[in-house]
């Protein structure tokens, strides 16, 4: 399935030649630009600014914070805690354009010291055990086929007391075996947990303290913003990827949007913190 959530990445609408000919629209000077230029078109996730400093106030992320992004995208959050919170952040994206566009985009704006991007599969991290204080993901965790493994190597790369904090959308039993396939077949959704089933896996995973935000609710009228601005996007998305993929991208955020209203799909904030074990036995959180 990864080839497919590659594929799908490819084609999308956000991407970093659309994110710099917005900011070519808008007058910006490539030579001058702040992260903040960036803000408007760089946060491909649910929630905007609010959301991500959700996470970071989870993660407990601050100055210095050694930070996991998982799905990192084109690194709009990761930028977002490096200059909100001057946590260094290490972006970690399958898809080769996404990554580079992280590059460019992080050294336009003189954070790439900051923001570190690195091209892998979350399903097995290219990180020495330990390595950072904090991870995060947001909304990408429905591309991946293997989310015990993906929590279990979360918890693997963090220190002992780190934490992770994530968004992702989750499924109702209404949810049906069709809509499932649809959902795979369009946005490469390979698979989409609950929230009783995310519990269970950061358990598994060596997670304790673990607590879950059902967030279906405000992402409602989130989703319905989301499909206007794409609809917005028409003339970019049209000259750059074709009439088809417009419609088709057009439709499946409907659909999208159908699901969440008839309660059938939803999106959830979860977080928990890695178990510390003390040389007497016995588990403790640091």
């Amino acid at each position: 399935m990864l080839p497919g959530v590659i594929d799908f990445y490819d084609r999308h609408p956000i991407s970093l030649s659309q994110v710099l000919e917005a900011l070519r629209r808008q007058g910006k000077d490539m030579r001058t630009l702040a992260p903040e230029d960036l803000y408007e078109w760089d946060q491909d996730h649910y929630g905007g600014l609010e959301a991500v400093e959700a996470l970071a106030r989870r993660a407990g992320i601050g100055e210095g914070t050694r930070v996991l992004d998982v799905c990192a995208g084109l690194g709009g959050p990761a930028r977002f805690l490096a200059r909100r919170f001057g946590a260094r952040v290490t972006a970690l994206d399958l898809n080769a354009g996404r990554s580079l566009g992280n590059i460019t985009l992080s050294r336009l704006v003189g954070l790439h010291r900051l923001v570190r991007s690195v091209r892998g599969d979350a399903q097995g991290l290219p990180f020495r055990a330990g390595a950072f204080d904090a991870a995060i993901s947001q909304e990408g965790l429905l591309h991946v086929p293997d989310k015990g493994r993906v929590l279990a190597e979360c918890a693997r790369v963090l220190r002992p007391g780190g934490r992770m904090a994530f968004t992702d959308w989750i499924a109702t039993p209404r949810l049906g075996d069709g809509e499932r396939r649809r959902l795979q077949d369009w946005m490469a959704a390979v698979s989409i947990e609950s929230i009783p089933g995310y519990r269970a896996l950061l358990g598994r995973a060596g997670f304790a303290a673990i607590e879950a935000e059902d967030l279906s609710a405000a992402w409602v009228e989130i989703l319905r913003r989301r499909l206007e601005m794409y609809r917005s996007l028409r003339e970019d998305t049209v000259a750059r990827l074709g009439q088809a993929r417009y419609d088709e991208y057009s439709q499946l955020y409907a659909f999208f949007v159908g699901l969440v209203e008839a309660g059938k799909l939803g999106g959830a904030r979860l977080w928990g913190q890695v178990l510390h074990f003390n040389i007497g036995g016995g588990a403790a959180l640091s």
